[in-house]
């Protein structure tokens, strides 16, 4: 049977795959923060020590607390942790950060060759796990920081599995200790990332057709008998069937506590990040289908690499006469035969295909968008496990090649040739992930259809200070995307910096135009993207210079909170033009509202100081002045300003040094 075929992995192999991983991946140490790195760690105080280290546990992997609505709802606190203890060593520097992720790429590698160990033979299994370390597929997860989410999930992923094989014990007992550490590394792969809740499936199905031989006729044929009341069902069946009710039963906890965790609430996503997830039947079903034959494709030739593939990357297909309908049918068919054979047969070979197709396929069901929608349509670092089966599949498939002594030497030139151009071509691709020019200038080479692609160019210009050309990028995306309410407001921002308002309030109002329209009397239903609101402040802010227009400003400061009351920043601008205005006691009513969204401003507590000032209130202004530099000693302006007012009072005696 294949479990006796488990062989420890010797110093060779662990040395060659190590050696090979720091080949492709010492480039990646000097590649920036990119991309969703600035969310994850640069804005991130989850990071910081100061952080308790309980909000990690009560905040998604964005550092945004889970119930609030703008949350992503991933959470993954043990990959935070990760960060957290990089951050210790070397605060923001990217290297450590890269040189984390190259370590685990190359742990999570060589506990694929033991992995491999149990399906195919020795040379096979090296060569399934170098191809796993040298697939290109894999620089999104291991060059890209927050790929780490991935490479922990993995390790914890694989020990699960590793430890549900030793579950079976002499004359097919049930050994408890493994099963019960299988939980264990379950509940922290899931803690790393959301998918690793999916090595059950594989433990699963790895029970049934491996340790216990099963085939599909032959479990039918006792099913049969069992429901006609023929026969009984075999002791050794019993016994399979209590260690997966208990597999089952552990996992359906780890689902109640997750979902419990997200409070019940999905993630919001716009239609910008998945066109698909809002499309009518039949389009919605045969997008999402053809999108399974795409990530196919990308592990069989990934020559043609993208960060983001999100707007309009991959038309939809909205008619089944859609000549990429062809492709969809293809892959089901290859798939079902693979399929088919595996469970229909006995033999090591129909296992092997078996597993490598479980690897597969389970992992990828949370990203599939065929049970919930995602916020994306294909990423990269989601096929990280799923490689492993296909890496499994084609090591099993070039043994069976080369055993035929015709084609035994072709069979050598063209794997060598593969894990070569693969090696090469990861090399390669690191250096994309150097900056955020260079990667999403890498991307629009692939994909010129993505207005975000052509955005993030944009901010990545704008952020040198190289308005101009950051321009053209803008104007490119309003082009590619009319309807992208973010490319407008990026234009409109981008012509205010280049002092050129009356272009900027053209582009504002263009942005606006395309918001939703609010129907009066009716609860404003639709669902926004918070920071498409900004576009009612941007222009506000861009109005109010012109001291004609405050009262127009007030009223888009005004439209803005009607659309979302909970949208701070509106009051907090409101508050800075009502003051402009004169009119102190509509500014204090701004910033209290604006005090109950978030009580930790120190700036917000200055400013309400400030109203209080003008209402010649001095007491109230000094406790607020201190409020502030409680929550930021450091805050130049109310340490300034509450002297001056001790000065002025006859308290300044009191001060103390911050």
């Amino acid at each position: 049977v294949l479990e006796g075929k488990m062989a420890d992995v010797n110093l060779t192999e662990v040395t060659l795959i190590v050696g090979v991983v720091a080949a492709c991946y010492w480039n990646s140490l000097f590649c920036g923060f990119v991309f969703d790195d600035v969310s994850a760690i640069l804005d991130n105080k989850d990071l910081h020590p100061s952080t308790p280290l309980k909000t990690l546990f009560q905040n998604d992997f964005w550092g945004t607390p889970m119930s609030e609505e703008r949350s992503h709802k991933s959470y993954r606190p043990l990959t935070v942790l990760t960060f957290r203890l990089n951050y210790l060593l070397s605060e923001l520097k990217p290297m450590s950060y890269h040189l984390l992720n190259t370590i685990f790429h190359a742990i999570v590698s060589v506990i694929f060759l033991k992995v491999c160990k149990l399906f195919l033979d020795k040379r096979s299994s090296v060569i399934a796990a170098l191809l796993f370390a040298v697939h290109p597929i894999h620089t999104e997860a291991v060059t890209g920081v927050v790929g780490r989410a991935e490479l922990l999930s993995s390790i914890f992923f694989l020990a699960a599995f590793l430890s549900y094989t030793k579950s079976k014990g002499p004359d097919n007992s049930i050994v408890w200790t493994p099963i019960a550490l299988t939980v264990l590394l379950v509940a922290a792969a899931t803690l790393c990332k959301e998918q690793g809740i999916t090595v059950v499936g594989i433990c699963c199905v790895y029970e049934v057709f491996v340790a216990q031989g099963y085939t599909l006729p032959l479990l039918c044929t006792v099913a049969g008998q069992f429901l006609r009341g023929k026969g009984s069902i075999p002791f050794s069946m019993l016994q399979t069937l209590i260690k997966l009710i208990v597999l089952m039963f552990s996992t359906l906890l780890l689902v109640v506590i997750r979902v419990q965790v997200i409070q019940s609430q999905l993630p919001v996503f716009t239609r910008f990040d998945n066109p698909a997830a809002v499309s009518p039947t039949p389009t919605r079903q045969l997008t999402f289908n053809y999108l399974l034959p795409v990530n196919a494709w990308l592990l069989l030739n990934p020559s043609e690499l993208c960060c983001d593939w999100t707007m309009g990357t991959i038309p939809l297909i909205e008619s089944f006469l859609d000549i990429r309908n062809l492709a969809t049918f293809a892959f089901f068919c290859f798939l079902g035969t693979l399929g088919m054979f595996s469970l229909r047969y006995p033999g090591d070979s129909s296992k092997t295909v078996l597993m490598a197709l479980c690897l597969m396929a389970l992992p990828f069901i949370p990203a599939s968008n065929l049970f919930f929608p995602v916020g994306f349509v294909v990423a990269e670092r989601v096929l990280y496990v799923p490689s492993m089966g296909f890496c499994i599949l084609v090591a099993h498939g070039w043994k069976k090649i080369s055993n035929k002594s015709v084609l035994k030497k072709l069979s050598w030139v063209c794997l060598s040739m593969m894990i070569l151009t693969h090696a090469l071509k990861t090399l390669h691709r690191n250096w994309d992930w150097e900056s955020e020019y260079t990667l999403f200038m890498s991307a629009l080479k692939v994909n010129k259809n993505n207005a975000k692609l052509w955005n993030n160019v944009g901010h990545a210009l704008e952020n040198e200070k190289n308005f101009e050309r950051a321009l053209k990028y803008f104007l490119q995306a309003t082009h590619v995307q009319p309807d992208d309410i973010g490319a407008h407001m990026n234009v409109g921002r981008t012509y205010k910096n280049l002092n050129r308002t009356r272009e900027a309030e053209e582009s504002y109002m263009l942005a606006k135009s395309l918001m939703p329209q609010i129907i009066p009397g009716k609860k404003y239903a639709a669902r926004i993207a918070p920071n498409h609101l900004n576009v009612y402040i941007n222009l506000a802010n861009l109005i109010r210079a012109n001291e004609s227009r405050l009262e127009e400003a007030d009223q888009l400061y005004r439209q803005a909170i009607s659309m979302r009351p909970d949208f701070k920043q509106a009051y907090i601008s409101r508050g800075e033009l009502l003051l402009k205005m004169n009119k102190p006691l509509k500014a204090k009513e701004a910033y209290l509202k604006a005090l109950e969204l978030d009580r930790n401003n120190a700036d917000l507590w200055y400013n309400l100081a400030i109203v209080y000032i003008e209402l010649k209130e001095p007491n109230e202004a000094l406790k607020n002045f201190n409020h502030a530099l409680e929550l930021n000693p450091k805050h130049k302006l109310a340490l300034f300003n509450s002297a001056i007012l001790m000065q002025e009072s006859g308290k300044f005696s009191n001060i103390s040094v911050q």
